[in-house]
């Protein structure tokens, strides 16, 4: 597999603009399909089509960390403006990336499961253990695009760490499936919610799913 675009040709990619994220995570979250997340590093660019996503829409979702309003230092970028990055750390070993959505002090975010690499191939593989899958999951995604701690609280509109619009023959998927979440086991009623998203013929969508396609 060869690198689609050259960090060049990202360069001239139109960022997604603020307007785009301020919807709910639940009709956020299809439409973040077949965009390009980018991360510019002093390692150099990497980038993903996005194929996978999952929405949270706080304050009554039980599976989301803003649950009841609930409002924390980690929680505290999801009652910001949308537009921003997520990141919070889990299992004591890995980072997961969110897109903060909707409306500032109503906590949306969608979390982004799985990319298909399109830059920056040999770098995303040089910094996972193992190849395949290289990026499916989402800690295996931030770990090849190097997202961390340090990336929570970015401006996906301005910053280093953003989303942008496909150039031509990277098209958004013609359709997509419709699943219950992954590992919210917990969460009562609210894991049934069918609000995960997965681009038809992408790696994920080739998986055996935990929960049934609707």
């Amino acid at each position: 597999m060869e690198d689609r675009l050259d960090a060049a040709a990202l360069k001239r990619l139109a960022r997604i603009p603020r307007e785009f994220y301020g919807r709910r995570a639940l009709e956020l979250a299809p439409r973040l399909l077949g965009l390009l997340l980018v991360h510019e590093t002093p390692e150099g660019v990497t980038a993903g089509r996005l194929t996978e996503v999952e929405a949270y829409e706080g304050p009554g979702d039980r599976a989301c960390h803003a649950f009841g309003g609930r409002r924390t230092a980690r929680t505290q970028v999801m009652f910001g403006p949308p537009g921003y990055a997520y990141v919070y750390f889990t299992y004591g070993m890995h980072w997961l990336f969110n897109v903060v959505a909707g409306q500032e002090e109503v906590p949306h975010a969608v979390l982004v499961r799985s990319i298909e690499p399109v830059t920056g191939l040999d770098l995303m593989t040089k910094r996972r253990s193992e190849v395949v899958p290289l990026t499916e999951g989402p800690a295996r995604m931030t770990q090849a695009m190097d997202i961390t701690g340090r990336d929570n609280g970015k401006d996906l509109v301005s910053s280093d760490l953003y989303i942008a619009f496909p150039p031509r023959g990277i098209d958004a998927p013609a359709d997509y499936l419709v699943t219950g979440r992954v590992g919210v086991e917990y969460s009562g009623e609210a894991r049934d919610y069918p609000w995960r998203f997965v681009a038809k013929g992408s790696g994920p969508a080739k998986a055996r799913f935990t929960a049934r396609e609707r």
